[in-house]
């Protein structure tokens, strides 16, 4: 039997209308039924019907003129015509107009039924395609995971090892904006190579989104009758997303009472719909990604002790962007190529030094979501083919005015005190000297002194610059990661 559903029945003809009426009903539909079209359509958008059953010919109206006004004002439902003529020429008309089906006077009941059936199924169906349409996106075509730091190239390998051994659950750690839902399609696509990734469904689920009373049914469904309007079935995502991956964001505000369920989930690899009695095997991989510091969590008891263990098995975790500065730049390139192709604007192949040191110098809050805004930005409402410190927004400016005045002498002059030097002594005099001139900024500073960022990290630590620098006129300057 068909789903229950919600029918609309309008025919000028009472017995017609009384007879569809008990025939649909039998059926398990709730169905209403009218003769008179003044005032009908306002009853559907009231009734929100699945399926209408439409007269051609009502008295004063074509019902081919309220077909057209039932699809701008009836948000969902499907349209069957009826009507005594059995003319191909009438039926070409009203499908071209809306309708999806035709049925002609006098009825065969089984006929009806069986068409009800099938109009409400392809519905169904094209509702569940233009669903999973809307939440896996375009965003599946991620090539790769740009960055050329030592915590990409690690991210990157602990991405492709847990692609190939097609583990079935990930956790991804991170702040927000560090791209983790990025990382979790990456993978996705990898598990599902050649072309298979865009028949592979990728759910995304936002936790914290979605009200406590909805996220459950979300989830996991629920069978008919199992609570107030639960008038048919519904799948939850964790079975629309069978055969591929559904994305748990932000789990770390997921309810206490739900995450005892999903622990059950995890381990068990079956779902069970609200108010129902039978498991359905799980099939989809699952990440989870959260921006929460989930041992603070467990110590608050907010977040349960097994299902962090469950969920840790295999874990990866996204820098914030401050700390892996050599990044910044290939990252902002790569945004204002994709933006410049997006929007048809002349590409713009670099910074100026200035925009560049104040992108240094600004700590990104925002991660990687916040460069790529900016990179938008200045590709809408810049111009030319070189990024200038007039184009960045005016938070990045505002560390033009907090950062140091540059110094006089030109790039790579080492200022040697009168005895001379040491080599130990001359190479903290550089780090010294780099991070004045970079006003505390680790980031900066290993770009002037042409080190990577973990190498100069190590030898300020060593040479106890870890606190800051002494800078002429006895101010000192604090250092810091970003």
């Amino acid at each position: 039997m068909t789903a229950a559903a919600r029918i609309f029945l309008l025919d000028d003809d009472d017995l017609v209308v009384t007879m569809l009426v008990r025939a649909l009903r039998g059926e398990g539909h709730e169905v209403r039924g009218a003769s008179d079209p003044a005032g009908a359509v306002e009853a559907m958008r009231a009734f929100g019907p699945d399926l209408v059953l439409l007269d051609v010919k009502l008295p004063g109206v074509s019902g081919l003129d309220l077909l057209t006004e039932i699809g701008e004002r009836v948000r969902g439902a499907q349209v069957v015509m009826l009507s005594s003529d059995a003319s191909a020429e009438s039926a070409v008309r009203a499908m071209k107009m809306g309708a999806v089906d035709y049925l002609t006077k006098p009825f065969d009941l089984e006929e009806v039924k069986l068409v009800v059936a099938s109009t409400l199924e392809k519905g169904r169906l094209q509702r569940e395609v233009e669903y999973l349409r809307r939440i896996t996106g375009a965003a599946l075509a991620v090539r790769e995971i740009i960055g050329t730091s030592e915590a990409v190239r690690a991210l990157r390998e602990g991405a492709e090892k847990l692609a190939r051994a097609a583990v079935n659950m990930v956790l991804i750690t991170g702040e927000n904006g560090t791209g983790k839902e990025l990382v979790a399609r990456y993978i996705h696509q990898l598990m599902h190579p050649n072309g298979s990734a865009r028949v592979a469904p990728f759910i995304a689920i936002n936790c914290a989104a979605i009200p406590e009373t909805l996220i459950e049914n979300e989830l996991f469904g629920h069978e008919k009758g199992a609570f107030t309007d639960a008038r048919a079935e519904k799948k939850g995502v964790f079975e629309l997303a069978a055969g591929g991956t559904i994305l748990l964001d932000e789990i770390g505000e997921m309810r206490w009472e739900l995450q005892a369920k999903l622990l059950r989930v995890l381990e068990e690899r079956v779902i069970r719909r609200v108010g129902g009695r039978h498991d359905i095997p799980l099939t989809a991989t699952v990440f989870a990604t959260t921006n929460r510091d989930l041992d603070e969590a467990m110590q608050k008891g907010e977040f349960r002790i097994d299902l962090f263990y469950r969920l840790a098995t295999f874990s990866l975790h996204l820098a914030p962007l401050r700390e892996r500065p050599e990044d910044l730049l290939p990252l902002a390139r790569h945004f204002l190529a994709s933006f410049a192709a997006k929007y048809g604007r002349t590409p713009v192949t670099d910074f100026s030094p200035e925009a560049e040191r104040l992108l240094h110098a600004y700590p990104w809050p925002g991660n990687v979501r916040e460069l790529r805004n900016v990179m938008e930005r200045i590709v809408v409402l810049g111009g030319g083919n070189l990024v200038l410190q007039e184009h960045l927004p005016k938070e990045l400016l505002r560390m033009r005015e907090e950062a140091p005045p540059a110094p006089t002498q030109p790039p790579g002059t080492l200022i040697l005190p009168e005895g001379g030097l040491s080599l130990d002594e001359l190479e903290r005099s550089l780090i010294e000297q780099a991070l004045q001139r970079a006003g505390g900024n680790k980031a900066l500073a290993a770009k002037l002194l042409g080190m990577t960022y973990d190498s100069l990290r190590y030898q300020a630590r060593k040479l106890g610059l870890d606190g800051g620098v002494q800078a002429p006129g006895g101010v000192r300057v604090v250092t810091t990661d970003g």
